[in-house]
């Protein structure tokens, strides 16, 4: 399913495909017999998340986790200039020696963008990427530090966006009138200060009942209202959720889950 949104003239247009809209244990969960593991609808069916922003000849890459290799291949992604970390648990930075395909192709070290300590983690789960004998065939990646204040990949403006995961600091970001936040359960007032006049939003909600370290549904909505998005796309679903259909239809107009293979273009 795809959504045209938003399209103007002599506008640079971004175009937003979820890779991948499942929580850390993806949907359906190894062993679980509940009806969303046993749904033989496709929207059911989530790989760990993981989003791809391409505009003009610019492809990047929100999280690399265990089903990277799997995501590339589906979504037929043929370039990528860079990958942007929001922080380092196995699920969003493990499937990252994949990126050795892209190097190939390139002649290049990938770029990757982490602050501190999720380069630290990195460095620590990919040791061999990063030691001083370099063995035949490793990928080549190339570490940046996440400003603050934000920055540019190839022209395009990203600035960070501050969320914390239970007692972990995390980042989302915005580009332009899109915002991606994944794992988050608190957002301060400044961040939400960064994300004053966007058009599209997608947050994470895990499943309706309250969990330690990541919006439930009503909070996720209770957020999407403050921001008030023209657009807004539910991510990182448990199958606690319930069935894709099923909650579709609870939701208020302009509010979706999203769903693997989901995309949509927004103007800048």
């Amino acid at each position: 399913m795809n959504f045209n949104i938003g399209l103007l003239a002599n506008k640079s247009i971004v175009k937003i495909t979820f890779l991948g809209t499942g929580t850390s244990q993806g949907v359906p969960v190894i062993a679980c017999d509940c009806r969303t593991c046993l749904s033989d609808d496709p929207h059911d069916k989530r790989l760990r998340t993981s989003l791809l922003l391409e505009k003009d000849d610019i492809t990047l890459l929100f999280d690399a986790g265990p089903d990277f290799r799997q995501q590339m291949l589906r979504a037929n992604v043929k370039k990528l200039d860079a990958i942007l970390l929001t922080h380092e648990h196995k699920d969003h930075i493990a499937g990252m020696d994949d990126v050795r395909a892209f190097n190939y192709k390139s002649s290049d070290a990938i770029d990757i963008y982490a602050e501190e300590r999720v380069q630290k983690a990195v460095r620590s789960e990919f040791s061999y990427v990063f030691a001083e004998y370099q063995y035949p065939g490793i990928p080549k990646m190339r570490l940046n530090l996440i400003p603050d204040y934000g920055f540019k990949i190839k022209g395009i403006d990203i600035l960070p966006v501050r969320v914390r995961h239970l007692h972990l600091e995390i980042y989302g970001f915005r580009i332009g009138d899109f915002a991606y936040i994944t794992d988050a359960n608190y957002i301060p007032q400044e961040s939400k200060e960064r994300l004053i006049g966007i058009k599209f939003l997608v947050v994470n909600a895990l499943r309706k009942e309250k969990h330690i370290s990541h919006f439930s549904l009503r909070e996720a909505l209770d957020f999407i209202r403050e921001v008030s998005p023209r657009k807004a796309f539910i991510t990182h679903i448990s199958h606690q959720m319930g069935l894709h259909d099923d909650v579709n239809r609870e939701l208020p107009p302009g509010i979706s889950l999203a769903h693997d293979g989901l995309s949509f273009v927004c103007d800048e």
